[in-house]
Protein backbone atom coordinates (compact mmCIF):
# COMPACT_ATOMS: atom_id res chain seq x y z
CA UNK A 1 0.00 0.00 0.00
CA UNK A 2 1.28 3.53 -1.41
CA UNK A 3 0.08 6.47 1.08
CA UNK A 4 -1.96 8.53 -0.89
CA UNK A 5 -3.17 11.99 0.26
CA UNK A 6 -0.53 14.46 1.50
CA UNK A 7 -1.03 16.32 4.56
CA UNK A 8 0.01 19.38 6.65
CA UNK A 9 3.06 18.63 9.04
CA UNK A 10 3.27 20.37 12.26
CA UNK A 11 6.56 21.50 13.36
CA UNK A 12 7.71 19.49 16.16
CA UNK A 13 8.20 21.19 19.17
CA UNK A 14 10.79 18.25 21.43
CA UNK A 15 10.46 20.85 24.89
CA UNK A 16 6.64 19.74 24.41
CA UNK A 17 7.58 16.42 23.49
CA UNK A 18 9.93 15.89 26.86
CA UNK A 19 7.39 17.32 28.88
CA UNK A 20 4.71 14.88 28.04
CA UNK A 21 6.47 11.83 27.47
CA UNK A 22 5.15 9.59 29.77
CA UNK A 23 2.74 11.65 31.12
CA UNK A 24 -1.14 11.75 29.96
CA UNK A 25 -1.81 14.01 32.57
CA UNK A 26 0.55 16.54 31.85
CA UNK A 27 -1.45 20.12 30.70
CA UNK A 28 0.25 20.22 27.27
CA UNK A 29 -0.73 16.54 26.53
CA UNK A 30 -4.14 18.67 25.21
CA UNK A 31 -1.93 21.10 23.15
CA UNK A 32 0.06 18.03 21.62
CA UNK A 33 -3.51 15.95 21.03
CA UNK A 34 -4.62 19.54 19.33
CA UNK A 35 -1.35 19.74 16.85
CA UNK A 36 -1.45 16.43 15.11
CA UNK A 37 -4.97 14.92 15.34
CA UNK A 38 -5.50 16.57 12.28
CA UNK A 39 -2.42 15.18 10.48
CA UNK A 40 -3.57 11.67 11.69
CA UNK A 41 -7.08 12.27 10.99
CA UNK A 42 -6.09 13.41 7.38
CA UNK A 43 -3.68 10.64 7.21
CA UNK A 44 -6.33 7.99 7.98
CA UNK A 45 -9.41 9.44 5.90
CA UNK A 46 -6.89 9.16 2.22
CA UNK A 47 -5.38 5.78 3.51
CA UNK A 48 -7.84 4.31 5.49
CA UNK A 49 -11.12 5.93 5.04
CA UNK A 50 -13.46 2.52 6.39
CA UNK A 51 -11.40 2.83 9.87
CA UNK A 52 -12.85 4.28 13.32
CA UNK A 53 -10.21 7.25 13.42
CA UNK A 54 -10.34 8.23 17.38
CA UNK A 55 -9.24 4.88 18.69
CA UNK A 56 -6.55 4.46 16.23
CA UNK A 57 -5.17 8.08 16.75
CA UNK A 58 -5.67 7.39 20.70
CA UNK A 59 -3.84 4.54 20.83
CA UNK A 60 -0.73 6.05 18.60
CA UNK A 61 -0.37 8.93 20.89
CA UNK A 62 0.09 6.92 23.78
CA UNK A 63 1.88 4.53 22.20
CA UNK A 64 4.39 7.22 20.86
CA UNK A 65 4.47 8.81 24.49
CA UNK A 66 5.53 6.39 26.09
CA UNK A 67 8.01 4.93 24.09
CA UNK A 68 9.84 8.40 24.06
CA UNK A 69 10.08 8.98 28.07
CA UNK A 70 13.53 10.82 27.21
CA UNK A 71 12.93 12.82 23.79
CA UNK A 72 16.16 14.75 23.41
CA UNK A 73 16.52 15.35 19.84
CA UNK A 74 18.30 18.91 19.00
CA UNK A 75 15.37 19.02 16.11
CA UNK A 76 13.02 17.48 13.56
CA UNK A 77 14.63 18.90 10.10
CA UNK A 78 14.05 15.90 8.47
CA UNK A 79 10.43 14.97 9.53
CA UNK A 80 12.10 12.18 11.23
CA UNK A 81 9.22 12.18 14.09
CA UNK A 82 6.54 12.93 11.83
CA UNK A 83 7.49 9.74 9.89
CA UNK A 84 7.68 7.82 13.06
CA UNK A 85 4.28 8.91 13.98
CA UNK A 86 2.60 8.18 10.84
CA UNK A 87 4.50 4.98 10.45
CA UNK A 88 3.32 3.93 14.14
CA UNK A 89 -0.17 5.40 12.70
CA UNK A 90 -0.25 3.09 9.28
CA UNK A 91 0.53 0.12 11.65
CA UNK A 92 -1.86 -0.14 13.72
CA UNK A 93 -4.48 0.41 11.24
CA UNK A 94 -2.84 -2.29 9.24
CA UNK A 95 -3.31 -4.57 12.18
CA UNK A 96 -6.76 -3.87 12.42
CA UNK A 97 -7.67 -4.42 8.70
CA UNK A 98 -6.20 -7.82 9.40
CA UNK A 99 -7.96 -8.65 12.30
CA UNK A 100 -11.03 -7.96 10.34
CA UNK A 101 -9.75 -10.04 7.44
CA UNK A 102 -8.93 -12.77 9.48
CA UNK A 103 -12.98 -13.00 11.26
CA UNK A 104 -13.95 -12.35 7.55
CA UNK A 105 -11.76 -15.80 7.10
CA UNK A 106 -13.28 -17.64 9.44
CA UNK A 107 -16.26 -17.10 8.97
CA UNK A 108 -16.17 -18.32 4.73
CA UNK A 109 -13.49 -20.42 6.17
CA UNK A 110 -11.11 -19.48 3.25
CA UNK A 111 -7.32 -20.15 3.16
CA UNK A 112 -5.83 -17.99 5.55
CA UNK A 113 -2.81 -17.27 3.29
CA UNK A 114 -4.70 -16.44 0.34
CA UNK A 115 -6.35 -13.51 2.52
CA UNK A 116 -3.73 -12.30 4.48
CA UNK A 117 -1.67 -11.21 1.47
CA UNK A 118 -4.62 -8.86 0.82
CA UNK A 119 -3.50 -6.15 3.43
CA UNK A 120 0.12 -7.79 3.95
CA UNK A 121 2.59 -4.45 4.33
CA UNK A 122 4.72 -3.86 1.03
CA UNK A 123 8.20 -4.79 1.31
CA UNK A 124 9.38 -1.62 0.51
CA UNK A 125 7.06 0.70 2.87
CA UNK A 126 8.35 -1.85 5.86
CA UNK A 127 11.91 -1.42 5.22
CA UNK A 128 11.35 2.91 5.20
CA UNK A 129 9.59 2.15 8.17
CA UNK A 130 12.49 0.25 9.62
CA UNK A 131 14.50 2.86 8.64
CA UNK A 132 12.62 5.92 10.05
CA UNK A 133 12.89 3.73 13.60
CA UNK A 134 16.45 3.31 13.17
CA UNK A 135 16.92 7.07 12.51
CA UNK A 136 14.95 8.22 15.11
CA UNK A 137 16.64 6.10 17.42
CA UNK A 138 20.13 6.71 17.26
CA UNK A 139 18.86 10.59 17.23
CA UNK A 140 17.59 9.72 20.99
CA UNK A 141 20.60 8.18 21.68
CA UNK A 142 23.16 10.27 20.25
CA UNK A 143 21.26 13.39 21.77
CA UNK A 144 21.05 11.34 25.41
CA UNK A 145 23.29 13.70 27.79
CA UNK A 146 23.29 10.75 30.58
CA UNK A 147 25.76 9.05 27.85
CA UNK A 148 29.16 9.60 27.77
CA UNK A 149 30.12 11.64 24.96
CA UNK A 150 33.89 10.51 24.80
CA UNK A 151 32.01 6.79 24.56
CA UNK A 152 29.51 8.92 21.75
CA UNK A 153 32.54 9.67 19.79
CA UNK A 154 33.85 5.92 19.61
CA UNK A 155 30.51 4.20 18.80
CA UNK A 156 30.41 6.95 15.84
CA UNK A 157 33.75 6.61 14.70
CA UNK A 158 33.80 2.65 15.04
CA UNK A 159 30.42 1.38 13.92
CA UNK A 160 29.04 4.51 11.86
CA UNK A 161 32.04 5.47 10.45
CA UNK A 162 33.65 2.79 9.95
CA UNK A 163 36.86 3.45 11.41
CA UNK A 164 39.35 0.21 13.08
CA UNK A 165 38.81 0.34 16.57
CA UNK A 166 43.06 0.46 17.28
CA UNK A 167 42.81 3.88 14.88
CA UNK A 168 40.17 5.37 16.92
CA UNK A 169 42.17 4.61 20.44
CA UNK A 170 45.39 5.74 19.01
CA UNK A 171 43.59 9.03 18.39
CA UNK A 172 41.66 9.49 21.34
CA UNK A 173 44.61 8.17 23.60
CA UNK A 174 42.98 5.17 24.44
CA UNK A 175 43.20 1.14 24.82
CA UNK A 176 41.56 -0.69 21.98
CA UNK A 177 39.58 -2.89 24.70
CA UNK A 178 37.88 0.52 25.83
CA UNK A 179 36.75 1.55 22.28
CA UNK A 180 35.54 -1.84 21.44
CA UNK A 181 33.69 -1.86 24.82
CA UNK A 182 32.31 1.22 24.35
CA UNK A 183 30.86 0.13 20.80
CA UNK A 184 29.46 -3.29 22.48
CA UNK A 185 27.31 -0.87 24.93
CA UNK A 186 26.54 1.85 22.96
CA UNK A 187 25.43 -0.63 20.35
CA UNK A 188 23.32 -2.46 23.18
CA UNK A 189 21.80 0.46 24.13
CA UNK A 190 20.80 1.73 20.37
CA UNK A 191 19.07 -2.20 19.83
CA UNK A 192 17.40 -1.59 22.63
CA UNK A 193 15.59 1.77 21.43
CA UNK A 194 14.93 0.32 18.41
CA UNK A 195 12.95 -2.64 19.73
CA UNK A 196 11.15 0.26 22.28
CA UNK A 197 10.14 2.17 19.03
CA UNK A 198 9.38 -0.78 16.63
CA UNK A 199 6.82 -2.39 19.28
CA UNK A 200 5.15 1.11 18.89
CA UNK A 201 4.15 0.19 15.73
CA UNK A 202 2.83 -3.16 17.06
CA UNK A 203 -0.96 -3.22 16.75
Amino acid sequence: MTDKVAFPVPGTSTTMLKQISGAADHPRWTEFVAKYRPMMEVYLLGNFPGLEADELIQETLLGVMKALPDYVADGDRKGTFHNFLTGVLRHKALGVLRAEDRRKRLERRHAEATAEDATAPDAAEEAAWRETVYAVALEQLLADPSLNARHKQMFVRTALLGEKSADVASSLLATRDAVDQAKKRMTARLRELVERLEHVGVP
